[in-house]
């Protein structure tokens, strides 16, 4: 039940605020805030360091034992605050030194300040511990609070500047909630640093984070170099087309992280869940790709009509994204094969970088959609044969 309303608050609450934004400030300051999301999303990577999932399934194997609960918590927690202050000096460095990001310098700072405020919402340890009641309801409370306040401050063009603002403080009031519950019914707290064992757990979660990060290869940085090229206009006007994948893909990911912990306990179950994860995937993309010029005409200005042929192209990267997931992130990684997935995403970044330099520069807008949805169908394709071959040799009963 819980996970049903998540899913649709996913969908409804971008939904609200999304066309109304495109309105209001324009394409081009919507195409800043898509830029300073690309860039800070690197340093997310950074900071998250693949704990989203070794974590995740650390605690689910260890969910009635406080103690260590309380020391995969510390471990994580303090290894995060490091990669922050690191991801905050680089950042600041860029800000100084390269005049793009320079322009964009305010945006950059708030949007980065996300960060540290997911440090007080781990929702991976809610994950962890089955309890998906905790993760919606503060997640509804925060998209409602930021929804209302996106209506209310937002008049203007030069308002634009608020948007990231205004997610800051959602995730804030979000953190300080989860953090007390996490504390006062859990039991779960955090404790000094045990330099020792943070760094064992950055070295075995090393796997996870080279397979998050290298996808930034051609994700981000198709966006970040359309941004250089093409001005920020034409970030806008893909950040329209990528928003309605994301929000997809979004419902799919909540999915896929809802029953990681289960499938670490059941693997035997993964056939079932294929079966029906990839069904949705398929859905997903051909109704997204059918109904695109009727998303975009009816939910934006004539200004963002060249969002329908990049939105047709994303969306068919939804269903390899799924095989990614199911495959990868909801099988691999739960049997032991991280470095055989990192090696895969390896492959698969390499090639989409290859291509997002050439195509990007050459089509703009058309190149970035062709470079990441090639890159994900590699990845995908390539994730599902070998987690297959594995599949056949193993016997779960």
């Amino acid at each position: 039940m819980y996970l049903s309303i998540l899913q649709i608050a996913s969908y409804v609450f971008p939904l609200l605020t999304f066309p109304y934004l495109t309105r209001i400030i324009g394409a081009e300051n919507f195409g800043k805030l898509a830029f300073a999301l690309v860039v800070v999303s690197y340093f997310q990577t950074i900071v998250d360091w693949g704990f989203n999932f070794s974590s995740t399934r650390d605690v689910a194997r260890n969910r009635n034992n406080i103690c260590e609960l309380s020391r995969i918590f510390t471990n994580v927690t303090w290894a995060r605050m490091m990669f922050v202050i690191l991801s905050l000096c680089v950042l600041l460095s860029c800000i100084i030194l390269v005049p793009k990001f320079n322009e964009n310098g305010l945006v950059l700072i708030v949007t980065f300040l996300y960060i540290p405020c997911q440090l007080l919402f781990p929702e991976w340890l809610f994950q962890g511990l089955e309890r998906m009641k905790y993760v919606t309801l503060i997640n509804l409370f925060s998209r409602f609070l930021f929804t209302c306040l996106v209506f209310i401050v937002i008049k203007s063009k030069d308002d634009y500047f608020l948007q990231p603002v205004l997610v800051l403080g959602g995730q804030l009031v979000a953190g300080i909630v989860s953090y007390r519950i996490i504390s006062k019914k859990f039991g779960i707290r955090i404790g000094k640093p045990c330099w020792s064992e943070i760094k064992q757990s950055i070295i075995s979660s090393f796997d996870l984070f080279i397979n998050s990060l290298m996808p930034n290869l051609y994700n981000s940085l198709s966006l970040v170099l359309l941004g250089f090229w093409r001005g920020d206009s034409a970030n806008g006007l893909f950040e329209v087309a990528n928003k309605f994948v994301t929000i997809a893909y979004q419902f799919l990911f909540i999915f896929s992280r809802t029953f990681f912990p289960y499938l670490s306990r059941r693997i035997d179950k993964h056939q079932l869940y294929v079966v029906t994860y990839l069904s949705i995937g398929i859905i997903m993309s051909f109704t997204l790709a059918w109904i695109a010029p009727y998303l975009i005409g009816y939910f934006f200005t004539e200004e963002y009509l060249g969002s329908i042929l990049i939105l047709r192209i994303l969306s068919f990267s939804i269903f390899f994204l799924s095989l990614s997931n199911v495959y990868g992130t909801n099988y691999l990684i739960i049997v032991g094969k991280e470095r055989l997935l990192r090696n895969i995403t390896f492959v698969s970044s390499i090639i989409g970088f290859c291509l997002a330099v050439p195509l990007v520069y050459q089509y703009g807008l058309l190149g970035a959609a062709v470079t990441i949805t090639v890159s994900r169908a590699v990845l995908g394709l390539l994730t599902a044969y070998y987690a297959i071959s594995i599949k056949k040799t193993i016997n779960y009963a």
